[in-house]
């Protein structure tokens, strides 16, 4: 308070001079071009510092008043400024593609990972070498090939990196037993006992059941962008966009329909994964 008190009187003090100098400044040249002229006087009333004080106050008030009246101008029109409008479906649905095509994917990792009865290249590639204290997956030290349905062919990069490959699968959970002859490794696939196929089976159903839920998800995250880029009423005449009601209604029902395809294929997936484990 102090303070607003002290500035107070110091525009007082101001605003009193520099009408004190305007009315000197104006009888002056009156006196020179000729009594015809009328000076102009100001009559300077003496404030109290309270009335002053009031004064500076209102003038702030008035001045912040008009300040926000004028932000709310910018604001609901820009000035007139042209806005383009912009279709978001597009990028919703490729966002919903990319996420269902993610989960499919690591879905297919996941089923490529587990043994089955049959010889499959892909079933060492998430082994792990510990290779002089560097961590490096298999399949980027070796060459994985199928002799046959019962036989995997493991052929090192480097040969002094055998031991370090035989080491890694068999310390694996895939429960192989790989042979040397010195230039590459020979790994017969076993065939599964009875224990074995119905824990893999039940490994197979929940990597469908996640895929799903990964599916449904992405689904739902596009319809819920979908609901928030639709104009609500009130906003229908400022609204740039150009993604109408009837646009999100198609909308949704392609990203429906693009849902039941992908879970249709992480079925078709994991029961072509059942058939191999029951029948190997």
């Amino acid at each position: 308070m102090a303070i607003s008190t002290r500035r107070a009187l110091a525009a007082y003090r101001n605003i009193y001079g520099a009408l004190r100098a305007t009315n000197f400044t104006a009888n002056r040249f009156s006196s020179l071009i000729g009594s015809t002229f009328s000076p102009i006087r100001y009559e300077i009333v003496p404030c109290s510092l309270e009335q002053t004080t009031n004064f500076l106050l209102e003038s702030r008030r008035s001045f912040a008043k008009g300040r926000k009246q004028i932000r709310d101008e910018v604001d609901g029109d820009d000035y007139g400024s042209v806005t383009t409008a912009v279709n978001v479906g597009p990028n919703i649905k490729a966002t919903a593609v990319s996420q269902m095509e993610a989960a499919i994917d690591a879905l297919s990792r996941e089923l490529t990972k587990l043994r089955t009865g049959r010889a499959s290249a892909g079933m060492l590639d998430h082994i792990i070498v510990d290779s002089g204290g560097v961590k490096t997956p298999l399949c980027r030290m070796a060459v994985i090939s199928v002799l046959d349905p019962k036989t995997l062919s493991v052929n090192p990069y480097d040969p002094d990196s055998l031991k370090e490959l035989e080491k890694a699968i068999i310390s694996s959970p895939l429960g192989l037993n790989p042979q040397s002859d010195n230039q590459r490794l020979i790994v017969p696939i076993p065939p599964l006992t009875k224990e074995h196929v119905q824990a893999v089976c039940k490994v197979v159903a929940k990597s469908s059941e996640d895929v799903k839920q990964s599916i449904r998800r992405a689904r739902q995250k596009a319809l819920d962008t979908i609901k928030k880029s639709v104009p609500k009423k009130k906003d229908k005449d400022k609204s740039a966009s150009a993604f109408s009601e009837d646009d999100a209604k198609r909308l949704e029902k392609e990203i429906d329909d693009l849902t039941k395809k992908f879970i249709k294929s992480a079925e078709d997936m994991c029961k072509s994964k059942d058939k191999e484990i029951t029948s190997s």
